[in-house]
């Protein structure tokens, strides 16, 4: 479940099912099974026009490849102007495109052409678009992926500001770990199914000022708490590197025990070591 004014990320390897389910939010894929409830409305049961109107006003879509955001012949502002065309007045268009490229640190850049911008500032117009018919859930595919790391942590926190500033849902989908430290939960999918959950220790504005001491050096690899997954039936997906490390991998059968408050996971062969979780 994404909470409302909520900035979270999901994170996977190749073929875990996070694009799909970013594109199934998004509208742009159905569901075969199963329930999606975005905004209080079953997506399940939109007829292709219910389905077309969501599109344009519920969500906005950020890509990893710009060309799926931009025209490259126009300029910054008509690009940004490009999808309010059928919805608001000349006036209208060219003053919100001008507040959502302010927004995202681009006012000084909106009369060049895409050529002219570098790779960070054209995804910076990307998000611009994706805001500009003002969306109630922003989802965001690997925006990070085709930049360097500083450019990268610049995008991340124009999400941030977003989040913050305008109270709006982000659903980012990354391999990217600097995003883990710039959002308050990240979700973790293994084979089509969530499986842990990362919760941030204490807030992001904490973090920031405790970046101030030289102990926050230290700190910044612990920033979220790893949290398990249990579904409906109780059951949960084991890290692959405990059971690596516990010499589990490709046992069947494990042993379950309670020891107080605690469940205890045994070796097969009932060796001593043992894995517990709280």
């Amino acid at each position: 479940m994404v909470e409302k004014g909520e900035l979270m990320a999901i994170i996977g390897n190749s073929g875990s099912g996070k694009s799909t389910l970013l594109n199934m939010i998004g509208g742009l894929d159905r569901p075969s099974a199963g329930k999606l409830y975005v905004d209080g409305k079953d997506l399940l049961k939109f007829t292709d026009r219910e389905l077309v109107k969501y599109k344009r006003e519920t969500v906005g879509f950020v890509w990893q490849n710009n060309a799926r955001n931009l025209i490259p012949y126009l300029t910054a502002q008509e690009n940004v102007e490009l999808p309010m065309m059928f919805l608001r007045s000349q006036r209208e268009r060219h003053n919100r495109a001008k507040e959502l490229l302010d927004m995202v640190g681009l006012s000084h850049r909106r009369n060049n052409k895409l050529e002219q911008l570098s790779g960070g500032e054209q995804q910076r117009v990307a998000i611009a678009i994706a805001l500009a018919n003002q969306p109630k859930l922003l989802l965001a595919d690997e925006p990070t992926g085709a930049v360097d790391t500083r450019t990268a942590a610049q995008i991340l926190d124009v999400f941030r500001d977003l989040n913050s500033n305008l109270g709006l849902t982000i659903v980012i989908v990354t391999h990217d770990q600097q995003v883990s430290r710039k959002v308050d939960r990240v979700v973790a999918i293994r084979d089509g199914r969530t499986s842990s959950e990362f919760i941030r220790r204490r807030s992001y504005k904490e973090e920031l000022e405790a970046m101030e001491s030289l102990d926050a050096m230290e700190e910044q690899e612990d920033t979220h708490e790893e949290l398990a997954v249990l579904d409906r039936a109780g059951r949960l997906q084991i890290p692959r590197e405990y059971l690596e490390r516990l010499g589990m991998m490709g046992a069947k059968k494990i042993k379950v025990e309670l020891e107080d408050d605690r469940i205890v996971l045994v070796k097969p062969e009932g060796q001593e070591k043992k894995a517990k979780a709280k």
